[in-house]
């Protein structure tokens, strides 16, 4: 099995037909959930499915160090790779490390407009512009309007996606399809959005958001916390 072969049957396919084809380049998108439900395994999920598909990613990490992002990554691909037997998985992983950047803020050093001029620079000087961006604990309790405006036009700019992670406290308000979202104040920025429930021994994804689809699909897709990948399950 090769490369397309695992990007064809990923379940990451339905994910985009559920929303409608995905979340589009130029586009916000954000996965909301508690500490410890699977954020940043999401993320790195949809980073290493556009990396497979040799794009290249922007990986933030927000109070997280390099190293705990790039575990993130081997473990997922290791599982990824384990069941397809993937037949060139040495050339995968090198264009993986090729095609992927990691960067790290300690708590209260980012800021969005450190991250936009890190993309530029990136770009005019590194010969880097990413297809896609993933920014894990982005703090948007402490962001304005401004910030998200901005990110939104770097986005357009390099006609890239660009997800975030949101965290979810026990005191969020239920606002959003009966499920909790602490960003509806930056609706207007964002183009979809989910929610990670834990349920048993996997955690399912609940769409709040389908861009400016009135209806939203109930997705057959889970998280598994054990291998760290997203599994299509049967439709509830």
């Amino acid at each position: 099995m090769y490369r397309k072969d695992v990007n064809e049957r990923s379940p990451l396919r339905i994910f985009e037909r559920s929303i409608h084809g995905g979340l589009g380049r130029g586009n916000l998108g954000v996965v909301i959930a508690r500490a410890g439900v699977g954020k940043t395994a999401f993320l790195v999920d949809v980073a290493l499915d556009d990396l497979l598909r040799e794009q290249k990613v922007l990986h933030v990490a927000i109070g997280h160090a390099v190293e705990h992002a790039r575990s993130f990554y081997d473990e997922t691909f290791r599982e990824l790779v384990r069941p397809a037997d993937l037949a060139d998985a040495a050339a995968v992983r090198l264009s993986v490390e090729k095609n992927r950047h990691i960067h790290s803020y300690q708590p209260g050093t980012f800021t969005a407009a450190k991250l936009c001029a890190e993309v530029r620079f990136l770009r005019e000087h590194a010969d880097f512009a990413p297809d896609t961006l993933v920014v894990d604990n982005f703090p948007f309790a402490a962001a304005e309007e401004q910030d998200l405006a901005s990110i939104h036009a770097l986005a357009r700019e390099l006609n890239a996606e660009i997800w975030f992670s949101a965290l979810s406290h026990r005191d969020t308000p239920t606002r959003t399809a009966g499920y909790p979202d602490p960003l509806v104040r930056f609706d207007r920025f964002l183009a979809v959005k989910f929610f990670l429930e834990s349920a048993g021994d996997s955690v399912r994804l609940r769409v709040l958001k389908d861009h400016e689809n009135p209806d939203v699909s109930d997705m057959s897709i889970e998280l598994d916390p054990r291998t760290l990948l997203l599994k299509e399950t049967a439709a509830r």
